[in-house]
């Protein structure tokens, strides 16, 4: 496993998914200021990379969720990642909304969703953990059995671990913020003094940059 979190951070690097910005920080949808930003979207544009992907999703998935009926990506980010690992799976796939749509049925979750079925999330990132912990919510709403998540990267902040434990929900990724930290200085994309800025960001994410 620490070899494919080694290999999938330096893809990352290499696709240029993973962007430093520490003079002009980006803002994130939670309200955090933060100097990277990680975009796996990019991923789908790279065939080689986007089967290897979602070939290591799915082994991930039999390894810790064999049970599960079926798969469920994170709108919107996961829905194409999670489609290729249901089909590696052969299992069938739904996606989940970040709120109900405000037309038609006003459904939050799309596809068939049997009640009971054993379901495992599939998601791309986990920051806070927020609107991956929501999807997990309203499958659980549907009587679902949520067995786990699976995501491609985690920033590993201590409110996500928090909230993922609070909720219940086990969680296994492909790579995380210190394998890409590592793979990071290794190919010279950051420097020393970046590594400093990038801890202090890492140990305080809510109150980073809001003094400045």
């Amino acid at each position: 496993m620490e070899k494919i979190e080694k290999k999938v951070a330096e893809s990352l690097l290499e696709i240029k998914a993973v962007t430093l910005s520490p003079e002009k920080p980006y803002t994130w949808a939670s309200g955090w200021k933060s100097p990277i930003y990680c975009d796996n979207r990019k991923i789908l544009s790279y065939p080689r990379l986007r089967k290897d992907i979602a070939g290591w999703m799915a082994e991930t998935v039999k390894s810790n969720f064999a049970e599960a009926d079926v798969v469920a990506g994170v709108a919107t980010g996961a829905i194409a990642i999670g489609i290729m690992v249901a089909e590696i799976l052969e299992k069938p796939f739904i996606y989940v909304r970040p709120k109900p749509k405000d037309h038609g049925t006003g459904a939050m979750i799309e596809g068939v969703l049997p009640e009971g079925s054993k379901v495992v999330v599939v998601e791309d990132l986990i920051s806070t953990g927020s609107s991956s912990l929501s999807a997990v919510a309203a499958l659980r709403h549907s009587d679902a059995i949520v067995l786990g998540m699976a995501a491609i990267f985690s920033y590993n902040f201590p409110q996500a671990r928090e909230a993922f434990e609070n909720a219940d929900v086990e969680l296994h990724t492909l790579t995380n913020y210190d394998t890409l930290l590592d793979a990071a200085m290794a190919c010279g994309y950051i420097k020393e003094e970046d590594m400093d800025l990038l801890r202090e960001w890492r140990y305080s994410p809510a109150s980073w940059g809001k003094n400045e």
